[in-house]
């Protein structure tokens, strides 16, 4: 499937950061970037300039906690599932485990992605964006973004294999921090909540 987002070139960075004061770094990045964002919704504002060539998000988080953390994820947006795909086999053959969400709904689009987290625990997700401006609740918005299953990683053998997805709110799960945030970071243990 190709992307229903055009941008220049065959990729581009994204940067999710999170924040308390929503209005303000709206105002801040305007500035900075010099345009205007390209999508508003309740929590969550994303700028996509040509120059430099980046998608930026910014989640609304409303914990102290969450805003100590604040860049929620990072993120290679690629033009097609294939190049999802391709990144998949090509950190699963590096050994990395790895989580997969297809047709998910987040951030107020439908995308197909591949997680993975660096030695540090940066998480960083591969994604093509398949459903640009998607209807999303706002309660829906403010949740973990949990796949029906999804493939992660086993360990060196970089094989995957089909999980469930763990529910946000599970006695041994509770919800990630920036869950209030719309992201759709899997938590640092594997998990898909946000």
């Amino acid at each position: 499937m190709q992307s229903a987002v055009d941008f220049p070139g065959t990729s581009r960075i994204h940067i999710a950061l999170a924040t308390q004061h929503l209005g303000p770094s709206k105002a801040f990045y305007e500035v900075l970037f010099g345009v205007s964002p390209t999508k508003v919704r309740p929590g969550y504002v994303k700028f996509e300039p040509v120059e430099p060539s980046v998608n930026l998000t910014l989640n609304e988080v409303l914990t102290p906690e969450a805003a100590s953390r604040p860049v929620s994820h990072f993120g290679v947006q690629v033009r097609s599932t294939e190049a999802v795909q391709q990144a998949k086999a090509r950190l699963e053959a590096a050994g990395l485990p790895t989580l997969v969400e297809e047709s998910t709904s987040c951030c107020y689009a439908v995308q197909d992605k591949v997680w993975v987290s660096d030695p540090d625990g940066n998480r960083w997700e591969v994604f093509v964006v398949t459903q640009d401006d998607v209807h999303q609740p706002q309660a829906e918005a403010n949740a973990c973004c949990a796949p029906a299953a999804a493939t992660s990683g086993a360990g060196a053998s970089g094989a995957g294999t089909p999980s469930a997805a763990a529910s946000c709110a599970s006695p041994t799960q509770p919800p990630a921090p920036e869950a209030s945030s719309g992201c759709c970071a899997p938590a640092p243990d594997g998990s898909s909540c946000c």
